[in-house]
């Protein structure tokens, strides 16, 4: 497996972000509902356009004005589960790309079971933690599970890792204050829809996803003084982002 810094640059990252406020891309969330509002305006911040409906009476035509589609697990209800399978089907259709992250599937067999179903519906990218890539994963690695599913993997901790298989990038950018507000990482994922919208490659889209939510995250920290001005902080880091702060903060290895 190639993994080696010179995948990604700050060139890179910053003409993602570029090529994302330039384009605006539409990202339809079906997520946890306790980060809507938060994920919207992050969203908003970055340059991108979100949209938030679940209802099945409307979902398809929402999914098909969307660049990209995040299907998050974090509330498993029938009206999600209902709604996903609809936008997925119009995603894969339009060939854009949607990404599942599978909240909790460690602590449930029920999600477990419905997000491997849904890893054989081809997602462009796959965003776990360790333990929830433990629990999808039957032993394999972020690596083979790439390659059988023929999706992106992002593995998500305090060092980023992310792999189409046969490339890797790992990125260090982040903070631990990041932990401490709740839809920070459903919020992200939603960044990386984004760049994936945008990106002519899945693997460099997400990694450059994840620095920059990573690098507005130090960015947050050094101007807050605890959780609550931290997540308003994070908004505004998100905003300003420039490439000179991605060039000086970039820690790609």
């Amino acid at each position: 497996m190639q993994g080696s810094s010179h995948l990604l640059s700050a060139r890179d990252v910053a003409g993602l972000l570029d090529r994302v406020r330039a384009r605006h891309p539409r990202v339809h969330c079906i997520t946890n509902f306790v980060a809507q509002n938060f994920t919207a305006n992050m969203l908003l911040a970055l340059g991108a356009v979100p949209a938030m409906t679940i209802a099945r009476a409307e979902i398809g035509d929402f999914a098909a004005r969307a660049d990209a589609l995040l299907v998050n697990l974090g509330t498993l209800d029938e009206e999600r589960r209902a709604g996903a399978g609809i936008a997925i089907e119009v995603m894969r259709e339009r060939r854009r790309p949607w990404v599942l992250d599978p909240v909790f599937v460690d602590a449930s067999p029920v999600r477990r079971d419905y997000a491997r179903h849904l890893l054989g519906e081809r997602p462009a990218l796959l965003r776990a933690n360790a333990s929830e890539l433990a629990a999808l994963a039957d032993g394999e690695g972020a690596g083979d599970l790439a390659r059988s599913s023929d999706a992106v993997v992002a593995v998500t901790g305090r060092i980023d890792r992310v792999t189409d298989g046969i490339r890797s990038v790992e990125i260090g950018n982040g903070d631990p204050l990041m932990t401490r507000v709740t839809a920070i990482g459903c919020a992200g994922t939603a960044i990386m829809c984004a760049f994936l919208a945008v990106a002519d490659d899945p693997l460099i889209g997400t990694a450059a996803g994840l620095a920059v939510m990573g690098i507005a995250g130090e960015v947050a920290a050094g101007a807050s003084s605890g959780p609550g001005s931290f997540a308003v902080a994070l908004i505004d880091a998100i905003y300003s982002l420039d490439g000179a702060e991605i060039e000086r903060r970039l820690d790609v290895r």
